[in-house]
């Protein structure tokens, strides 16, 4: 198929500066709801318009998060249904949280960024006009805070992207497109756990207990804990993994695999039971001292 002004060959583009009306995007639609190998298809749809403060995006690369995992599935939420319920008239769903690519065209008043720009993009979207922001809150506490890409539409999965100026952030020049397009929402996510509650933030020299360690969130956290001086142990479900957080900086890891008092807590009427988990429970921390070399408790548990 060749261009045209208003439709784009995968991976090309309209002179920079010139919007496309046309772009190709995966996309979900409710009827084939289920899993994303099933739900996610290739159509044609409109480029969404550019408006003020806002920036049209060349997709180089594309993250994939669970969130559309629970996108493609239509559970535990119907982004679409809530989205028409809200006024929105779109039937489907593009989804895609995590991105890098070219800033392609700009509209009024965006700052931070031009024409050309290499960027990552945070997939956090809030009104700066919302009460709560203009009043000095965190604009991520904002009642107005939404999640691009899932519960907001026209997601990274698409030939553009629209987003507000202040989602931008340079791409680093080391990382390819693809290594790029994969780290923003757990590192700036695993960041804030660890460094955005004060005085609860890691010291050098904490001990750190990090879950899911060779998770988006965990391989990111082991290296921000070593960065500041921290040791970080992280538990997994396999030897494999285990290696894989070693590698990233990790003291060294806790197999959960080995221990069987997850899960609710027991009545503590039930003695036996309460026994069994309170004899798993010290068995973990023991493992823990383990693998810190000393009897201390971890200061943070991410």
């Amino acid at each position: 198929m060749s261009a045209t002004p208003d439709l784009y060959e995968l991976g090309d583009a309209p002179e920079i500066g010139t919007a496309p009306k046309k772009m190709y995007a995966s996309l979900i639609r409710r009827e084939r709801y289920g899993q994303p190998v099933d739900a996610f298809r290739t159509e044609v749809v409109d480029v969404p318009p550019v408006g003020r403060g806002q920036v049209l995006v060349k997709v180089m690369a594309a993250g994939i998060n669970y969130n559309n995992v629970w996108a493609a599935l239509g559970s535990p939420l119907d982004v679409i249904a809530a989205r028409q319920k809200a006024g929105a008239t779109e039937d489907f769903h593009i989804g895609g949280s995590d991105l890098s690519g070219i800033v392609w065209a700009v509209g009024e008043d965006v700052r931070g960024v031009k024409l050309g720009d290499e960027v990552v993009v945070l997939a956090n979207r809030w009104d700066e006009k919302a009460e709560d922001i203009r009043l000095g809150g965190d604009p991520t506490w904002s009642t107005s805070q939404r999640v691009w890409g899932y519960e907001e539409n026209y997601g990274s999965f698409a030939q553009f992207a629209v987003i507000d100026d202040y989602m931008c952030h340079p791409k680093p020049a080391r990382l390819s497109w693809a290594e790029a397009a994969c780290y923003m929402a757990t590192a700036a996510t695993a960041y804030r756990q660890l460094f955005g509650w004060p005085p609860h933030t890691v010291r050098p020299g904490d001990p750190v207990l990090i879950w899911g360690g060779a998770g988006g969130l965990g391989c990111i956290a082991i290296q921000l804990v070593r960065h500041v001086g921290g040791i970080p142990v992280a538990v997994v479900s396999s030897e494999e993994r285990g290696e894989f957080c070693l590698k990233l900086g990790a003291e060294g890891y806790i197999d959960r695999r080995t221990f069987d008092h997850w899960g609710r807590l027991p009545d503590t009427s039930d003695d036996e039971a309460m026994g069994r988990w309170l004899s798993g429970a010290r068995a973990f921390g023991r493992a823990f001292w383990e693998v810190l070399g000393e009897r201390r408790s971890p200061r943070i548990v991410l």
